[in-house]
């Protein structure tokens, strides 16, 4: 009696999983994320974010949360707020939840306005906006713009087994640049000192593609498949300007944290004394040819399925 109620438990306990997994894979993403009901993209965020019949997970949580919150629905973008300010889903960034709540509290919502003063004053000249928005996987709505910029083109990328060629990386990279306030040429010449240009590349540290990243780093920056090249310059990218903004925009300071880690920088409280680290700075500003990084004016791409000017 006793084996068969264990038996059963098993059972039980894999059916459950079986069921949760079910759940996971079987959504139509492109659907759920161009839905018309804000209320469902919430439901369903807060089943990933709460483990409920799901796996857990903040990513997609996050990028449901946004899609209702690009619809103008408060609680979702109170939700959000929440997410960034704690770094769930995604590196933690009070400025863009303080962004995200000043929609909200410009509802006269009074939990948005206490949060805010929570937060303090932090959110700057920032625009609300979701980050999902800044790379591109399976799950992302969002794509990259044409190079000719007409209104609502886009292309999407060729990710096939052959590989893009050094044009097309190229292409990539001016697109994607200005997205987070990069200078095209400082992105290439990290590819060019990283990889050489190939997909494929990997250290013996396990770091990965056209950016070289490691896993805990991808899964900062919210990289599913770090071998797709274009998440991969998305990564990357991310950090870079992350570590740019950490570092006050000092360059060497920036390149010396995406080689050996921002904790070695501070350890040292400038470029460790690591001549591989110290190489690649040198290595890096020679092809990229100024000591500096310039301030760009960072693009954010524009909305795609949802007409609401949460700037109005």
């Amino acid at each position: 009696m006793k084996i068969m109620l264990r038996l059963l438990l098993v059972l039980t306990l894999l059916l459950c999983a079986w069921r949760a997994q079910g759940a996971d894979y079987g959504l139509d993403w492109n659907a759920l994320l161009s839905a018309p009901d804000p209320a469902e993209l919430m439901r369903l965020a807060e089943q990933y974010e709460q483990a409920q019949g799901v796996r857990r997970d903040y990513s997609r949580a996050r990028q449901l949360y946004c899609a209702a919150a690009r619809l103008d629905y408060l609680p979702a973008q109170i939700r959000l707020a929440w997410m960034y300010a704690n770094g769930l889903g995604a590196p933690q960034d009070k400025e863009l939840a303080g962004a995200w709540l000043q929609v909200a509290a410009s509802k006269d919502n009074l939990q948005a306005r206490k949060f805010l003063v929570l937060l303090g004053d932090l959110t700057g000249n920032r625009q609300p906006r979701c980050t999902y928005e800044s790379r591109y996987d399976e799950y992302a709505i969002a794509t990259i713009p044409s190079l000719h910029g007409e209104p609502g083109s886009f292309i999407m990328p060729d990710t096939s087994a052959a590989g893009p060629d050094r044009r097309q990386i190229e292409q990539w990279v001016r697109q994607l640049a200005p997205r987070y306030g990069l200078d095209s040429n400082l992105v290439l010449a990290i590819i060019a000192t990283e990889s050489n240009f190939n997909p494929g590349a990997r250290s013996a540290k396990n770091a990965r593609g056209l950016m070289q990243l490691i896993p805990q780093t991808a899964a900062r920056f919210g990289v599913r498949d770090v071998s797709n090249p274009v998440q991969n310059l998305h990564g990357g990218m991310a950090y870079l300007r992350w570590l740019l903004d950490r570092f006050d925009g000092d360059l060497g300071l920036a390149l010396a944290g995406y080689n050996a880690g921002e904790g070695a920088v501070d350890e040292y409280t400038g470029i460790p004394p690591y001549p591989e680290t110290r190489n690649y700075v040198r290595k890096v500003i020679s092809r990229y040819g100024r000591p500096t990084a310039p301030v760009v004016e960072r693009l954010v791409p524009p909305p795609v399925n949802y007409p609401v000017n949460l700037n109005q």
